[in-house]
């Protein structure tokens, strides 16, 4: 899922970028400025949401979202935009054009996750095309419905034991304990047939661990077992 970031300041764009990052799975996709954006843009580029700085050179963030807006294709793309200044004249412009919302420098992790909530939970629902089907599962294991559901249910409190653990190891330096913790959330997942949740595990870079990467794919790792659950629950009703 491609999201675009827009600001002329190299700086102010990588720490966009990187907390664009650490909330999950996207593929960012940068431009300089608003008329490397809008070139991109009718280039082809379609990205799910675009955050975009407001005071550029050549073309500001405004007159990129009333560009955007005018845009059949890509009118409906949320449009967020980053600015220092708070304004009421801003604000109201911007609110009328149709911006989807507003980011303050200096950037906080809480402020950009809030405009992506809808695209992680999109995320989630995909992994169903990535998970084993419960019943293939059931027959794998050699177990019921009913004691499939009991071991997503620990799994998910394993997962919610190990957001807090391995926070607590990452804070003392203990990178290779928590990439254990990771690993054997890794195997749970591959256990019961959560391939794409094991394939988010599998992904983080070892050695490098983050505490904001590893808890958002914990977050996501979550979500794909509260939705296989369902569809356990959904096969058993049938």
């Amino acid at each position: 899922m491609k999201v675009l970031v827009v600001d002329d300041d190299v700086v102010s764009r990588m720490v966009l970028m990187h907390l664009i990052d650490s909330c999950g799975s996207f593929d960012i996709v940068e431009a300089e400025d608003g008329a490397d954006a809008w070139q991109q843009l009718e280039d082809g580029l379609r990205p799910a949401i675009c955050f975009c700085d407001l005071r550029m050179p050549r073309l500001s963030g405004m007159e990129l979202l009333q560009r955007v807006k005018a845009h059949a294709e890509i009118s409906s793309m949320p449009f967020v935009l980053v600015t220092s200044a708070n304004d009421k004249d801003t604000v109201q412009e911007a609110t009328t054009l149709g911006t989807a919302g507003f980011i303050v420098k200096p950037f906080q992790a809480e402020q950009v996750r809030v405009h992506l909530v809808g695209f992680l939970d999109q995320a989630a629902s995909g992994y169903e095309h990535q998970a084993e089907a419960p019943a293939d599962t059931l027959r794998r294991l050699g177990i019921n419905a009913e004691r499939l559901l009991v071991y997503l249910s620990g799994f998910q409190n394993q997962l919610t034991a190990a957001a807090g653990d391995i926070e607590t190891l990452l804070a003392k330096g203990e990178q290779q304990d928590a990439q254990t913790r990771i690993d054997r959330l890794h195997a749970g997942c591959v256990t019961l047939g959560l391939h794409g949740a094991a394939a988010v595990l599998k992904n983080i870079a070892p050695g490098q661990l983050s505490n904001e990467t590893v808890q958002a794919a914990l977050s996501d790792v979550v979500r794909a077992v509260i939705h296989q659950a369902g569809l356990v629950r959904q096969d058993t009703a049938a």
